[in-house]
């Protein structure tokens, strides 16, 4: 059984950053849907992922940041991805996610690429 989790904290400029932990698989990636969705229905449409404590991803994960970024956008705001490990980097790399999303090497770099709460 692979473990994992996710915490969400908002930032004073209004982005939500969602803390990976673990391993995202096809196992977990329901757990991951499910905060992205609590996050969306709680008004936040600013996200940003942590990738900093998550050590593997398959494409079940990956697939769960394709099913929000469109409303998320149409909403007015975005999913960026920030801090990830180098093999973690590379599923996405390999899958093209790059050109999809905004990747910034910290959080906090994420975090400050949105514009400051109206």
């Amino acid at each position: 059984m692979t473990s994992f989790h996710t915490t969400t904290e908002k930032q004073p400029n209004g982005a939500c950053v969602i803390s990976l932990v673990g391993y995202l698989d096809a196992h977990t990636a329901s757990d991951l849907e499910r905060t992205m969705q609590e996050t969306i229905n709680g008004g936040c449409h600013r996200m940003v992922v942590n990738f900093t404590e998550l050590e593997y991803i398959s494409s079940a994960g990956l697939g769960v940041f394709m099913v929000f970024i469109e409303s998320v956008r149409k909403a007015g705001g975005d999913i960026k991805l920030a801090a990830m490990k180098e093999r973690v980097f590379s599923v996405f790399d390999l899958l093209g996610f790059p050109v999809l999303f905004e990747i910034h090497d910290t959080v906090h770099g994420a975090v400050s690429a949105f514009p400051d709460a109206q």
